[in-house]
Formats: C-alpha cells, sequence, structure tokens
C-alpha cells in the first residue's frame, strides 16, 4: 500500500538555492531537512533535501549524474493563490531570470491565469481560483 507521494525534482549543482528561493517566496513554507555530500566532487551539495510548500512536502537533490535532460512544461506545479495581489507577487518573482508561457490573463478556463518557467527550469502555473 503506497503511504505518499512526494514531487521530486532534481537538479544540478542548485537545490539547495532553489529551494532556499520557494522556501522564502512562498508564505507557508519551511525546511524540513537537509543533508549534503560530505567528500568527493560533489562535497558541500546537496545530497537530499526535504521541503514544505503550502502543505505539500517535495524532494530535492542534486544529481550525482550529468543528464541530458531537465526540466519541462509538461509537468509543472499548479499553484491556487488567494489574491490577484499574491498572485502577482509570486508570479513576477518566479519570472525573475526565467520566462513567461503564459503571461496573467482572462483565457476562458480561469479569470486570472498565468504560467511562468523560473530560472532554475521549473514551471509554475499560478491560478486565482
Amino acid at each position: 500500500m503506497v503511504s505518499q507521494i512526494r514531487t521530486h525534482l532534481m537538479f544540478d549543482g542548485n537545490a539547495e538555492e532553489a529551494m532556499e528561493f520557494y522556501v522564502d517566496l512562498f508564505t507557508n513554507a519551511t525546511i524540513l531537512e537537509r543533508v549534503h555530500y560530505a567528500d568527493g566532487d560533489l562535497e558541500g551539495r546537496l545530497h537530499f533535501a526535504r521541503f514544505v510548500l503550502a502543505g505539500t512536502e517535495f524532494i530535492c537533490i542534486d544529481s550525482p549524474a550529468k543528464h541530458e535532460f531537465g526540466f519541462t512544461p509538461a509537468i509543472s506545479l499548479f499553484v491556487d493563490c488567494e489574491s490577484a495581489d499574491e498572485q502577482a507577487r509570486i508570479f513576477d518573482t518566479l519570472v525573475g531570470d526565467g520566462s513567461v508561457l503564459m503571461p496573467l490573463d482572462d483565457y476562458g478556463f480561469s479569470t486570472r491565469f498565468g504560467w511562468v518557467r523560473d530560472r532554475f527550469g521549473v514551471s509554475w502555473q499560478l491560478n486565482l481560483p
């Protein structure tokens, strides 16, 4: 029987920076655990971490192996915001050094929705229900 399903984010050297960026961005967020590589080429990089954003637990790592792939917008984090001001603040912060996939607008399925890729390559859909 499955006990839990969590999102696992694999980075290439900037996992700790990304995790701290996300935890600082969201008001209901905390870092639960972080373990660094103790030696070798990866010494000091993030071996494993757990953090919570708005009640959802995430895992992140700095991959010990180089990969030919990264994050894709086909999988994104969907955030329901409580206000237009909160949505705009999160949108503007995430898009810094990232890119806009869909600007904040009325798309029919939502009266205010936006989609961004942050500077780490993770994509976020920001909705105002």
